[in-house]
Protein backbone atom coordinates (compact mmCIF):
# COMPACT_ATOMS: atom_id res chain seq x y z
CA UNK A 1 0.00 0.00 0.00
CA UNK A 2 1.37 3.37 -0.60
CA UNK A 3 2.71 4.87 2.34
CA UNK A 4 1.15 9.00 3.54
CA UNK A 5 4.72 10.92 4.23
CA UNK A 6 5.90 14.34 5.02
CA UNK A 7 7.03 15.67 1.77
CA UNK A 8 11.15 16.53 2.84
CA UNK A 9 10.66 12.98 4.07
CA UNK A 10 10.14 11.60 0.77
CA UNK A 11 12.94 14.18 -1.08
CA UNK A 12 15.47 12.83 1.43
CA UNK A 13 15.46 9.37 0.46
CA UNK A 14 16.03 10.69 -2.93
CA UNK A 15 19.59 10.58 -4.71
CA UNK A 16 19.05 13.29 -7.06
CA UNK A 17 19.41 17.08 -6.19
CA UNK A 18 17.31 19.57 -6.05
CA UNK A 19 16.17 22.70 -5.17
CA UNK A 20 13.41 24.61 -2.77
CA UNK A 21 12.93 28.01 -0.94
CA UNK A 22 10.83 26.29 1.75
CA UNK A 23 9.78 22.57 2.59
CA UNK A 24 7.24 23.38 5.10
CA UNK A 25 5.72 19.80 6.97
CA UNK A 26 2.79 19.19 4.11
CA UNK A 27 1.83 15.40 3.66
CA UNK A 28 1.99 13.64 0.97
CA UNK A 29 -0.93 11.09 0.31
CA UNK A 30 -0.67 10.41 -3.72
CA UNK A 31 1.59 11.39 -7.10
CA UNK A 32 -0.34 12.62 -9.73
CA UNK A 33 1.03 13.63 -13.76
CA UNK A 34 -2.11 14.58 -14.87
CA UNK A 35 -3.25 17.44 -13.32
CA UNK A 36 -7.14 16.30 -13.98
CA UNK A 37 -6.32 13.49 -11.55
CA UNK A 38 -4.64 15.01 -8.98
CA UNK A 39 -6.19 15.02 -5.58
CA UNK A 40 -6.18 15.91 -2.49
CA UNK A 41 -2.28 15.84 -0.32
CA UNK A 42 -1.01 14.54 -3.90
CA UNK A 43 2.38 15.31 -5.07
CA UNK A 44 2.18 16.83 -8.81
CA UNK A 45 4.85 15.95 -10.93
CA UNK A 46 5.02 18.33 -14.21
CA UNK A 47 6.11 16.93 -17.31
CA UNK A 48 7.15 18.46 -20.58
CA UNK A 49 5.88 16.13 -23.25
CA UNK A 50 5.55 16.41 -27.42
CA UNK A 51 2.78 18.22 -27.84
CA UNK A 52 2.08 19.95 -23.78
CA UNK A 53 3.73 20.85 -20.58
CA UNK A 54 2.72 20.07 -17.43
CA UNK A 55 4.29 23.66 -15.81
CA UNK A 56 0.85 24.67 -17.53
CA UNK A 57 -1.37 23.08 -15.63
CA UNK A 58 -0.20 23.95 -12.12
CA UNK A 59 -2.76 26.04 -11.38
CA UNK A 60 -5.56 23.15 -12.02
CA UNK A 61 -3.40 21.02 -10.17
CA UNK A 62 -3.37 23.15 -7.05
CA UNK A 63 -7.06 23.99 -7.58
CA UNK A 64 -7.90 20.12 -7.63
CA UNK A 65 -5.76 19.85 -4.12
CA UNK A 66 -2.49 19.14 -4.76
CA UNK A 67 -0.41 19.68 -1.85
CA UNK A 68 2.43 20.48 -3.48
CA UNK A 69 4.24 20.97 -7.21
CA UNK A 70 7.43 19.16 -8.56
CA UNK A 71 9.19 20.31 -11.99
CA UNK A 72 11.66 21.83 -13.59
CA UNK A 73 11.25 25.07 -14.22
CA UNK A 74 11.54 28.72 -12.61
CA UNK A 75 7.68 28.97 -10.84
CA UNK A 76 6.95 31.24 -7.97
CA UNK A 77 3.59 32.40 -5.54
CA UNK A 78 2.06 29.00 -5.95
CA UNK A 79 1.23 29.23 -2.12
CA UNK A 80 1.95 24.86 -2.27
CA UNK A 81 5.54 24.27 -1.55
CA UNK A 82 7.37 24.12 -5.17
CA UNK A 83 10.70 21.65 -5.62
CA UNK A 84 12.35 22.01 -8.70
CA UNK A 85 14.65 19.39 -9.86
CA UNK A 86 16.81 19.34 -13.25
CA UNK A 87 14.47 17.35 -14.87
CA UNK A 88 11.41 16.57 -13.13
CA UNK A 89 11.12 12.84 -15.83
CA UNK A 90 14.36 11.88 -14.56
CA UNK A 91 12.70 12.64 -10.86
CA UNK A 92 9.55 10.95 -11.28
CA UNK A 93 10.86 7.68 -11.28
CA UNK A 94 13.00 7.88 -7.76
CA UNK A 95 9.96 9.98 -6.08
CA UNK A 96 7.41 7.10 -7.13
CA UNK A 97 10.09 4.38 -5.91
CA UNK A 98 10.55 6.51 -2.77
CA UNK A 99 6.83 7.13 -2.18
CA UNK A 100 6.13 3.38 -3.11
CA UNK A 101 8.45 2.04 -0.34
CA UNK A 102 11.35 1.57 -2.62
CA UNK A 103 9.72 -2.08 -3.74
CA UNK A 104 12.55 -2.61 -6.50
CA UNK A 105 14.71 -3.44 -3.39
CA UNK A 106 12.85 -5.70 -2.18
CA UNK A 107 12.15 -7.76 -5.41
CA UNK A 108 14.90 -9.85 -7.73
CA UNK A 109 14.33 -7.50 -11.22
CA UNK A 110 14.83 -8.41 -14.58
CA UNK A 111 14.76 -6.14 -17.00
CA UNK A 112 14.42 -7.15 -20.28
CA UNK A 113 15.06 -5.35 -23.38
CA UNK A 114 15.76 -4.93 -27.23
CA UNK A 115 14.18 -3.84 -30.52
CA UNK A 116 12.44 -7.37 -31.48
CA UNK A 117 11.46 -10.42 -29.21
CA UNK A 118 10.92 -8.28 -25.76
CA UNK A 119 7.60 -9.67 -25.21
CA UNK A 120 8.60 -13.07 -25.72
CA UNK A 121 11.64 -13.23 -23.77
CA UNK A 122 9.90 -11.17 -20.75
CA UNK A 123 7.04 -14.00 -20.90
CA UNK A 124 9.28 -17.14 -21.89
CA UNK A 125 11.79 -15.95 -18.22
CA UNK A 126 7.94 -15.53 -16.39
CA UNK A 127 7.07 -19.12 -17.85
CA UNK A 128 10.38 -20.46 -16.61
CA UNK A 129 9.90 -18.97 -12.89
CA UNK A 130 6.72 -20.23 -12.37
CA UNK A 131 7.69 -23.84 -13.37
CA UNK A 132 10.85 -23.49 -10.73
CA UNK A 133 8.52 -22.82 -7.89
CA UNK A 134 9.29 -18.78 -7.68
CA UNK A 135 6.66 -16.33 -6.48
CA UNK A 136 6.99 -13.88 -9.60
CA UNK A 137 5.32 -11.31 -11.59
CA UNK A 138 5.58 -9.52 -14.94
CA UNK A 139 5.19 -6.48 -16.28
CA UNK A 140 5.30 -6.04 -20.17
CA UNK A 141 3.78 -4.05 -22.41
CA UNK A 142 1.05 -6.08 -23.01
CA UNK A 143 0.09 -6.15 -19.29
CA UNK A 144 1.10 -6.33 -15.60
CA UNK A 145 0.59 -10.18 -13.94
CA UNK A 146 0.52 -10.02 -10.15
CA UNK A 147 -0.71 -13.52 -8.48
CA UNK A 148 -3.64 -13.99 -10.30
CA UNK A 149 -4.11 -10.57 -11.81
CA UNK A 150 -3.69 -9.55 -14.83
CA UNK A 151 -3.23 -5.63 -15.61
CA UNK A 152 -3.76 -3.81 -19.02
CA UNK A 153 -1.10 -1.09 -19.34
CA UNK A 154 -1.93 0.82 -22.09
CA UNK A 155 -3.65 0.67 -25.65
CA UNK A 156 -0.09 0.94 -27.51
CA UNK A 157 2.86 -0.51 -26.50
CA UNK A 158 5.39 1.35 -24.58
CA UNK A 159 6.78 0.74 -20.36
CA UNK A 160 4.35 2.21 -18.54
CA UNK A 161 4.88 5.67 -16.60
CA UNK A 162 7.49 5.44 -13.59
CA UNK A 163 4.84 6.18 -10.86
CA UNK A 164 2.71 3.40 -12.53
CA UNK A 165 5.97 1.18 -12.87
CA UNK A 166 6.74 1.71 -9.17
CA UNK A 167 3.11 1.06 -8.11
CA UNK A 168 3.18 -2.53 -9.73
CA UNK A 169 6.25 -3.31 -8.43
CA UNK A 170 4.51 -2.23 -4.76
CA UNK A 171 1.71 -4.48 -5.71
CA UNK A 172 4.44 -7.68 -6.25
CA UNK A 173 5.50 -6.81 -2.89
CA UNK A 174 2.10 -6.69 -1.09
CA UNK A 175 1.13 -9.90 -2.52
CA UNK A 176 4.35 -11.95 -1.31
CA UNK A 177 6.09 -12.25 -4.84
CA UNK A 178 9.92 -12.31 -5.12
CA UNK A 179 10.79 -11.85 -8.29
CA UNK A 180 9.56 -9.58 -11.42
CA UNK A 181 10.24 -9.81 -15.00
CA UNK A 182 10.60 -6.06 -16.54
CA UNK A 183 9.92 -5.21 -19.98
CA UNK A 184 11.10 -2.13 -21.01
CA UNK A 185 11.26 -0.14 -24.22
CA UNK A 186 14.00 2.42 -25.02
CA UNK A 187 11.11 5.68 -24.87
CA UNK A 188 11.16 4.07 -21.18
CA UNK A 189 14.87 4.39 -21.08
CA UNK A 190 14.90 7.46 -22.36
CA UNK A 191 11.88 8.91 -20.68
CA UNK A 192 13.81 8.12 -17.13
CA UNK A 193 10.43 5.76 -16.40
CA UNK A 194 12.67 2.41 -14.99
CA UNK A 195 15.85 4.56 -13.74
CA UNK A 196 14.71 3.45 -9.82
CA UNK A 197 13.73 -0.28 -10.21
CA UNK A 198 16.72 -1.82 -8.90
CA UNK A 199 18.10 -4.33 -11.75
CA UNK A 200 19.55 -7.38 -11.01
CA UNK A 201 19.96 -9.18 -14.45
CA UNK A 202 19.40 -7.20 -17.76
CA UNK A 203 19.09 -8.85 -21.14
CA UNK A 204 18.84 -7.22 -24.51
CA UNK A 205 17.26 -9.30 -27.45
CA UNK A 206 18.49 -7.51 -30.38
CA UNK A 207 19.29 -3.13 -31.56
CA UNK A 208 17.42 -2.65 -34.95
CA UNK A 209 15.91 0.09 -37.33
CA UNK A 210 13.01 1.34 -35.01
CA UNK A 211 12.27 4.89 -33.14
CA UNK A 212 14.57 6.74 -35.18
CA UNK A 213 12.39 9.52 -34.85
CA UNK A 214 12.51 9.95 -31.00
CA UNK A 215 16.11 9.25 -30.42
CA UNK A 216 17.57 10.85 -33.61
CA UNK A 217 19.99 8.33 -34.55
CA UNK A 218 20.73 4.44 -34.33
CA UNK A 219 23.60 5.76 -32.04
CA UNK A 220 21.01 7.37 -29.25
CA UNK A 221 18.71 4.53 -29.54
CA UNK A 222 21.42 2.19 -29.06
CA UNK A 223 22.43 4.17 -25.75
CA UNK A 224 19.26 4.36 -24.36
CA UNK A 225 18.68 0.43 -24.37
CA UNK A 226 22.14 0.29 -23.57
CA UNK A 227 21.39 1.79 -20.20
CA UNK A 228 20.02 -1.34 -18.83
CA UNK A 229 23.18 -2.93 -18.76
CA UNK A 230 24.40 0.60 -17.33
CA UNK A 231 21.78 0.21 -14.44
CA UNK A 232 22.95 -2.61 -12.96
CA UNK A 233 26.53 -1.19 -11.36
CA UNK A 234 24.20 1.54 -9.86
CA UNK A 235 21.44 -1.18 -8.02
CA UNK A 236 22.05 -1.79 -4.40
CA UNK A 237 22.98 -4.50 -2.33
CA UNK A 238 20.08 -6.83 -1.43
CA UNK A 239 19.68 -9.55 1.16
CA UNK A 240 19.59 -11.76 -1.92
CA UNK A 241 23.15 -11.37 -1.96
CA UNK A 242 22.71 -11.74 -6.27
CA UNK A 243 25.46 -10.77 -8.68
CA UNK A 244 24.06 -8.71 -11.39
CA UNK A 245 24.34 -10.42 -15.07
CA UNK A 246 24.20 -8.86 -18.56
CA UNK A 247 22.79 -10.89 -20.92
CA UNK A 248 23.93 -10.14 -24.46
CA UNK A 249 23.09 -11.24 -28.20
CA UNK A 250 26.71 -12.50 -29.55
CA UNK A 251 24.86 -12.12 -33.07
CA UNK A 252 23.52 -8.92 -33.07
CA UNK A 253 25.20 -5.54 -34.39
CA UNK A 254 25.48 -4.34 -31.41
CA UNK A 255 27.17 -6.62 -29.72
CA UNK A 256 31.16 -5.44 -29.32
CA UNK A 257 29.32 -1.95 -28.65
CA UNK A 258 27.11 -3.21 -26.11
CA UNK A 259 30.01 -5.51 -24.17
CA UNK A 260 32.46 -2.39 -23.81
CA UNK A 261 30.57 -1.02 -21.97
CA UNK A 262 29.15 -3.39 -19.44
CA UNK A 263 31.17 -3.07 -16.29
CA UNK A 264 29.48 -6.28 -14.21
CA UNK A 265 29.70 -10.03 -15.11
CA UNK A 266 28.10 -11.39 -18.54
CA UNK A 267 27.34 -13.77 -20.52
CA UNK A 268 26.45 -13.84 -24.54
CA UNK A 269 23.95 -16.22 -26.57
CA UNK A 270 23.21 -17.01 -29.80
CA UNK A 271 24.19 -18.63 -32.86
CA UNK A 272 27.73 -17.55 -33.37
CA UNK A 273 30.57 -19.84 -32.07
CA UNK A 274 32.14 -17.67 -30.04
CA UNK A 275 28.41 -17.85 -28.15
CA UNK A 276 28.52 -18.52 -24.39
CA UNK A 277 25.12 -20.24 -24.45
CA UNK A 278 24.89 -21.54 -28.39
CA UNK A 279 21.96 -23.57 -30.04
CA UNK A 280 23.02 -26.03 -32.22
CA UNK A 281 20.21 -29.19 -34.13
CA UNK A 282 18.13 -26.86 -34.97
CA UNK A 283 14.25 -27.89 -36.45
CA UNK A 284 11.93 -25.40 -37.11
CA UNK A 285 7.99 -26.46 -37.34
CA UNK A 286 4.88 -24.85 -38.27
CA UNK A 287 4.10 -25.18 -34.38
CA UNK A 288 7.16 -24.05 -32.77
CA UNK A 289 11.30 -24.93 -32.98
CA UNK A 290 13.30 -26.93 -31.41
CA UNK A 291 17.27 -26.88 -30.51
CA UNK A 292 20.00 -28.01 -28.27
CA UNK A 293 21.36 -25.75 -25.85
CA UNK A 294 25.04 -26.12 -25.16
CA UNK A 295 27.63 -24.21 -22.95
CA UNK A 296 28.62 -22.76 -20.11
CA UNK A 297 28.18 -26.57 -18.85
CA UNK A 298 24.80 -26.94 -19.73
CA UNK A 299 23.49 -29.76 -23.02
CA UNK A 300 19.54 -29.13 -22.74
CA UNK A 301 16.88 -30.11 -25.14
CA UNK A 302 14.48 -27.13 -25.62
CA UNK A 303 11.27 -27.53 -27.44
CA UNK A 304 9.33 -23.97 -27.76
CA UNK A 305 5.53 -23.88 -29.40
CA UNK A 306 6.31 -20.45 -30.36
CA UNK A 307 6.96 -20.91 -34.72
CA UNK A 308 10.05 -18.99 -36.60
CA UNK A 309 13.58 -19.77 -36.28
CA UNK A 310 14.36 -16.15 -34.82
CA UNK A 311 12.76 -17.63 -31.06
CA UNK A 312 15.68 -19.47 -30.96
CA UNK A 313 17.60 -16.69 -29.95
CA UNK A 314 14.47 -15.68 -27.46
CA UNK A 315 14.63 -18.93 -26.01
CA UNK A 316 18.43 -19.03 -25.18
CA UNK A 317 17.77 -15.32 -24.03
CA UNK A 318 15.75 -16.32 -21.62
CA UNK A 319 17.77 -19.35 -20.41
CA UNK A 320 20.81 -17.53 -20.10
CA UNK A 321 19.27 -15.19 -17.68
CA UNK A 322 17.06 -18.22 -15.54
CA UNK A 323 20.38 -21.03 -15.38
CA UNK A 324 23.32 -18.13 -14.84
CA UNK A 325 21.40 -15.14 -13.68
CA UNK A 326 19.01 -17.24 -11.49
CA UNK A 327 20.23 -20.57 -10.36
CA UNK A 328 17.16 -22.00 -11.92
CA UNK A 329 18.04 -25.86 -13.15
CA UNK A 330 18.41 -26.33 -16.96
CA UNK A 331 15.80 -29.05 -16.95
CA UNK A 332 13.40 -26.89 -14.99
CA UNK A 333 13.94 -23.82 -17.76
CA UNK A 334 13.51 -26.19 -20.54
CA UNK A 335 9.77 -27.31 -18.91
CA UNK A 336 8.71 -23.83 -18.20
CA UNK A 337 9.57 -22.75 -21.81
CA UNK A 338 7.39 -25.77 -22.93
CA UNK A 339 4.77 -24.82 -20.37
CA UNK A 340 4.35 -20.99 -23.40
CA UNK A 341 1.54 -21.75 -26.02
CA UNK A 342 2.40 -18.86 -27.57
CA UNK A 343 1.49 -15.03 -27.02
CA UNK A 344 -1.01 -12.94 -28.01
CA UNK A 345 -0.44 -11.17 -31.23
CA UNK A 346 3.14 -13.16 -31.97
CA UNK A 347 2.56 -15.41 -35.10
CA UNK A 348 -1.08 -16.17 -33.75
CA UNK A 349 -2.73 -18.13 -36.44
CA UNK A 350 -6.54 -17.34 -37.18
CA UNK A 351 -8.69 -20.73 -37.81
CA UNK A 352 -12.45 -20.63 -39.13
CA UNK A 353 -12.20 -23.08 -41.34
CA UNK A 354 -10.61 -21.74 -44.33
CA UNK A 355 -8.25 -23.13 -47.01
CA UNK A 356 -5.09 -21.23 -45.88
CA UNK A 357 -3.28 -19.87 -42.75
CA UNK A 358 -4.36 -16.64 -41.58
CA UNK A 359 -1.72 -15.31 -39.33
CA UNK A 360 -1.97 -12.14 -36.84
CA UNK A 361 1.49 -10.61 -35.60
CA UNK A 362 2.92 -7.29 -33.79
CA UNK A 363 6.37 -7.26 -36.36
CA UNK A 364 6.45 -3.18 -36.79
CA UNK A 365 10.09 -2.81 -37.82
CA UNK A 366 11.82 -4.04 -40.96
CA UNK A 367 14.21 -7.01 -39.31
CA UNK A 368 11.03 -7.99 -37.33
CA UNK A 369 8.61 -8.41 -40.50
CA UNK A 370 11.88 -9.96 -42.64
CA UNK A 371 12.10 -12.83 -39.75
CA UNK A 372 7.92 -13.11 -39.66
CA UNK A 373 7.75 -13.43 -43.47
CA UNK A 374 10.15 -15.94 -43.23
CA UNK A 375 8.27 -17.88 -40.17
CA UNK A 376 6.02 -17.55 -42.72
CA UNK A 377 7.55 -19.45 -45.49
CA UNK A 378 8.63 -21.98 -42.98
CA UNK A 379 5.07 -22.76 -42.46
CA UNK A 380 4.36 -22.70 -46.78
CA UNK A 381 7.19 -25.43 -47.03
CA UNK A 382 5.92 -27.39 -44.23
CA UNK A 383 2.02 -27.61 -45.29
CA UNK A 384 2.55 -27.52 -49.49
CA UNK A 385 1.35 -24.11 -49.82
CA UNK A 386 2.54 -21.66 -52.30
CA UNK A 387 2.15 -17.94 -51.28
CA UNK A 388 2.94 -15.72 -48.34
CA UNK A 389 0.29 -12.33 -48.46
CA UNK A 390 1.59 -9.76 -46.48
CA UNK A 391 -0.89 -6.83 -44.82
CA UNK A 392 1.11 -4.11 -42.92
CA UNK A 393 1.47 -0.14 -42.76
CA UNK A 394 4.11 1.98 -41.06
CA UNK A 395 2.97 4.39 -38.39
CA UNK A 396 2.49 8.38 -38.75
CA UNK A 397 5.15 10.49 -36.92
CA UNK A 398 7.76 7.97 -36.48
CA UNK A 399 10.22 6.52 -37.61
CA UNK A 400 10.24 7.36 -41.60
CA UNK A 401 13.11 5.74 -43.05
CA UNK A 402 11.50 2.29 -41.98
CA UNK A 403 8.25 2.84 -44.69
CA UNK A 404 10.26 2.11 -47.44
CA UNK A 405 12.28 -0.32 -45.95
CA UNK A 406 9.51 -2.17 -44.73
CA UNK A 407 8.11 -2.12 -47.98
CA UNK A 408 11.35 -3.41 -50.04
CA UNK A 409 11.95 -6.29 -47.22
CA UNK A 410 7.94 -7.56 -48.29
CA UNK A 411 8.91 -6.91 -51.88
CA UNK A 412 12.06 -9.48 -51.26
CA UNK A 413 9.81 -11.55 -48.98
CA UNK A 414 6.32 -11.70 -49.51
CA UNK A 415 4.51 -12.64 -53.03
CA UNK A 416 1.72 -10.17 -52.44
CA UNK A 417 1.17 -6.98 -50.25
CA UNK A 418 -1.36 -5.00 -49.18
CA UNK A 419 0.11 -1.40 -47.85
CA UNK A 420 -2.40 0.15 -45.34
CA UNK A 421 -3.12 2.17 -42.39
CA UNK A 422 -0.77 1.59 -38.65
CA UNK A 423 -1.57 4.67 -36.30
CA UNK A 424 -1.33 7.34 -39.09
CA UNK A 425 -1.78 9.83 -36.59
CA UNK A 426 -1.67 13.65 -37.60
CA UNK A 427 0.30 12.63 -41.03
CA UNK A 428 -1.47 12.23 -44.70
CA UNK A 429 -1.99 8.29 -44.98
CA UNK A 430 -1.94 9.15 -48.76
CA UNK A 431 1.55 10.20 -48.13
CA UNK A 432 2.75 7.03 -45.87
CA UNK A 433 1.23 4.90 -48.51
CA UNK A 434 3.33 6.51 -51.59
CA UNK A 435 6.38 6.47 -49.66
CA UNK A 436 5.42 2.37 -49.08
CA UNK A 437 5.09 2.25 -52.74
CA UNK A 438 7.93 3.90 -53.99
CA UNK A 439 9.73 1.39 -51.60
CA UNK A 440 8.55 -1.85 -52.89
CA UNK A 441 8.32 -0.20 -56.58
CA UNK A 442 12.30 0.27 -55.91
CA UNK A 443 12.70 -3.84 -55.20
CA UNK A 444 10.66 -4.63 -58.84
CA UNK A 445 7.10 -4.64 -57.42
CA UNK A 446 4.65 -3.89 -59.60
CA UNK A 447 1.26 -2.04 -58.15
CA UNK A 448 -1.65 -4.07 -58.55
CA UNK A 449 0.05 -7.11 -59.54
CA UNK A 450 2.16 -7.82 -56.45
CA UNK A 451 1.23 -4.65 -54.18
CA UNK A 452 -1.77 -2.77 -53.54
CA UNK A 453 -2.64 0.73 -51.53
CA UNK A 454 -6.11 0.46 -49.46
CA UNK A 455 -6.08 2.98 -46.61
CA UNK A 456 -9.27 1.37 -44.83
CA UNK A 457 -7.30 -1.39 -42.91
CA UNK A 458 -10.32 -3.91 -42.50
CA UNK A 459 -10.73 -3.63 -46.47
CA UNK A 460 -6.89 -4.17 -46.70
CA UNK A 461 -7.49 -7.02 -44.88
CA UNK A 462 -10.48 -8.35 -46.85
CA UNK A 463 -9.13 -8.11 -49.90
CA UNK A 464 -6.01 -9.89 -48.82
CA UNK A 465 -8.25 -13.14 -47.74
CA UNK A 466 -9.88 -12.19 -50.95
CA UNK A 467 -6.29 -12.87 -52.65
CA UNK A 468 -5.71 -16.20 -50.58
CA UNK A 469 -6.26 -19.52 -52.59
CA UNK A 470 -6.00 -23.07 -50.49
CA UNK A 471 -2.54 -23.52 -48.74
CA UNK A 472 -0.98 -19.75 -48.80
CA UNK A 473 -0.61 -17.81 -45.99
CA UNK A 474 -2.00 -14.81 -45.09
CA UNK A 475 -0.13 -12.61 -42.40
CA UNK A 476 -1.36 -9.06 -40.81
CA UNK A 477 1.37 -7.60 -39.26
CA UNK A 478 2.22 -4.15 -36.91
CA UNK A 479 -0.45 -4.20 -34.71
CA UNK A 480 -0.75 -7.36 -32.77
CA UNK A 481 -2.27 -7.28 -29.81
CA UNK A 482 -2.91 -3.67 -29.51
CA UNK A 483 -6.42 -2.60 -29.19
CA UNK A 484 -6.44 0.81 -30.95
CA UNK A 485 -5.47 2.74 -33.96
CA UNK A 486 -4.77 6.54 -33.69
CA UNK A 487 -6.36 8.54 -36.43
CA UNK A 488 -5.46 12.25 -35.44
CA UNK A 489 -5.60 12.48 -32.10
CA UNK A 490 -8.25 9.92 -31.22
CA UNK A 491 -7.70 6.43 -30.96
CA UNK A 492 -10.32 3.75 -32.49
CA UNK A 493 -11.18 0.63 -31.02
CA UNK A 494 -9.01 -1.69 -32.95
CA UNK A 495 -7.78 -5.14 -32.85
CA UNK A 496 -5.73 -6.71 -36.01
CA UNK A 497 -7.52 -10.43 -34.32
CA UNK A 498 -11.24 -9.45 -34.30
CA UNK A 499 -10.68 -7.74 -37.89
CA UNK A 500 -9.05 -11.34 -39.29
CA UNK A 501 -11.85 -13.24 -37.79
CA UNK A 502 -14.98 -10.68 -39.19
CA UNK A 503 -13.04 -10.70 -42.56
CA UNK A 504 -12.96 -14.37 -42.50
CA UNK A 505 -16.35 -14.91 -41.23
CA UNK A 506 -17.62 -12.71 -44.35
CA UNK A 507 -15.91 -14.64 -46.71
CA UNK A 508 -16.78 -17.73 -45.37
CA UNK A 509 -20.60 -16.94 -44.90
CA UNK A 510 -19.99 -18.13 -41.56
CA UNK A 511 -21.13 -16.01 -38.13
CA UNK A 512 -18.10 -14.00 -36.32
CA UNK A 513 -17.46 -10.51 -35.81
CA UNK A 514 -18.46 -7.58 -37.05
CA UNK A 515 -15.58 -5.43 -38.87
CA UNK A 516 -13.97 -2.99 -36.42
CA UNK A 517 -14.54 0.84 -37.63
CA UNK A 518 -11.89 3.11 -38.44
CA UNK A 519 -13.04 6.52 -40.27
CA UNK A 520 -11.09 5.58 -43.30
CA UNK A 521 -14.84 3.71 -44.12
CA UNK A 522 -15.93 7.31 -44.27
CA UNK A 523 -14.45 9.00 -47.26
CA UNK A 524 -15.68 12.54 -46.94
CA UNK A 525 -14.26 12.51 -43.15
CA UNK A 526 -10.97 11.32 -43.88
CA UNK A 527 -9.43 14.49 -44.44
CA UNK A 528 -5.64 12.56 -43.61
CA UNK A 529 -6.07 11.08 -46.98
CA UNK A 530 -5.41 14.42 -48.78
Amino acid sequence: MPRTLDLSQLLAEIPIEYSSEDLPDVRISGLAIDSRKVGPGDLFVALRGAGSDGHDFVSEAIANGAAAIAGDKSLRALGVPYVRFPDSRAALSWIGAGFRGWPGRKLTVIGVTGTDGKTTTTNLIYEVLRAAGIKAGMISTVNAVIGDEVLDTGLHVTTPDAHDVQRYLALMVEAGLTHVVLETTSHGWAQHRVDACEFDVGVITNITHEHLDEHGSYESYRAAKARLFQSLERTLPKQTGRRRLAVINRDDSSYDYLRGLIHVDAISYGLHGDADLRAVDIADYPEGVAFTAVGRGLRIAIHAHLPGKFNVSNCLAALGVVTSGLGVDAEVAARGMANLHGIPGRMQRIDMGQSFVAIVDFAHTPNALKVALEASRSVLAAEGGRRVIAVFGSAGLRDKAKRRLMAETAAEYADLTVFTAEDPRSESLDSILEEMAMGARSRGGREGETFWREPDRGEAIRLALRLAEPDDVVISCGKGHEQSMCFGAVEYPWDDRIAVRAGLAELLGVGGPTMPYLPTQDQEEAKWLS
